[in-house]
């Protein structure tokens, strides 16, 4: 109901029901000064979100500093401190697989002044992973933009005969449980990208979770273990060495940085996707204006030439559009690894 709509009523209504005309007027006077004090508090309201932001941010990385999320969010957090003339400061909560960080967001005033990067586990995955979280991502936190997703590379180290998709799943197929893959831990998205293989190509290989990505990858590079799903900005460099094989990619298309390797749909499991994604959220009810306004800040800013090479340059792929577009893909994700999940008995370390 609008506040013109209560002022009509208040002047137009017959109030023929009290029986004293200084009671009506009494009535209507009461009437008037309520409708004066909620234009008044809409007023200030929108005051308020017109001129947000007028003091610092804090944007919360559910990570600890230097890793692949931090560096991300650092790099765009410095463009928006720019475009929104308030300085942002970065916060690291790490713990629990990205599950505390992410509290602190949920629970945070909802009020525009504290952001957070959210990704593929702490948004997607740990709902059904985990057997209780603090929080509902699909409830408790509001998209605002997907800033990157990043699909993963199928490694081969020197141990593994073979050289394409169809050789490995014929060479697990022949030898059941024998092939092994390394990942950086429990849930991530080394490990479902390998569980996901498992599951399409009707393969039984052995998952070896380590603790991170760098043990795994040095194990996979001296022959220890045979093959690992890898992130681009890992795998690359190894890859131009000669001293790992790609043998396909996660993507829908092929990623530029390696035109000649094939995605896993083109090597003959159809509909294969897997990214390790993300991007910016706040706590749920923050005002649709600045959820708004950051999410064309955040377009612009992922444009610039600098950040669009940042993102590329690890094989990733730029994010963006618009906010409903970021939550229908965080739904779409929920649903995807839960039934990975589910069909595997993954159970958390």
């Amino acid at each position: 109901m609008s506040i013109s709509y209560l002022a009509t009523v208040c002047t137009s209504t017959d109030y023929a029901w009290v029986t004293s005309p200084r009671k009506q007027q009494t009535v209507r006077s009461r009437l008037r000064w309520i409708v004066a004090s909620l234009s008044l508090c809409l007023l200030g309201s929108l005051q308020a979100q017109e001129a947000w932001p007028t003091k610092t941010l804090r944007m919360i990385v559910p990570y600890a500093a230097g890793g692949f999320a931090d560096i991300r969010t650092r790099k765009v957090s410095q463009e928006l401190s720019k475009s929104l003339g308030q300085q942002i400061i970065v916060e690291n909560r790490a713990g629990a697989g990205g599950v505390l960080g992410t509290d602190l967001i949920a629970k945070a005033a909802p009020d525009g002044y504290t952001l957070g990067m959210g990704n593929l586990a702490a948004l997607s995955v740990n709902v059904s992973l985990m057997k209780k979280i603090p929080y509902d991502p699909l409830r408790d936190i509001a998209p605002v933009i997907l800033i990157e997703s990043s699909p993963l590379i199928l490694t081969a180290g020197p141990s593994l005969r073979a050289s394409t998709l169809k050789e490995l799943i014929a060479q697990a197929k022949a030898e059941p449980g024998r092939l092994a893959f390394a990942s950086s831990g429990t849930g991530g998205a080394h490990h479902l990208s390998g569980e996901m293989l498992k599951q399409r190509a009707g393969i039984d290989i052995v998952h070896v979770p380590y603790k991170g990505g760098a043990p795994a990858a040095s194990d996979l590079l001296a022959g220890h273990v045979p093959m690992m799903f890898e992130m681009g900005y890992s795998a690359l460099p190894s890859i131009k060495a000669g001293k790992i094989r790609a043998l396909a990619v996660t993507s829908s298309q092929r990623i530029a940085l390696l035109p000649d390797v094939p995605t896993l749909s083109e090597a003959g499991l159809a509909g294969f996707e897997s990214y390790n994604w993300q991007g910016i959220v706040a706590p749920a009810k923050t005002p649709p204006a600045i959820i708004e306004r950051l999410n064309r800040e955040l377009n612009a800013i992922l444009k610039l030439p600098e950040q669009r090479e940042s993102i590329l340059s690890t094989g990733s792929q730029v994010g963006g559009g618009s906010a409903r577009a970021f939550g229908d893909f965080i739904r779409s994700e929920t649903e995807k690894w839960a039934k990975v999940i589910r069909e595997a008995n993954i159970q958390p370390e």
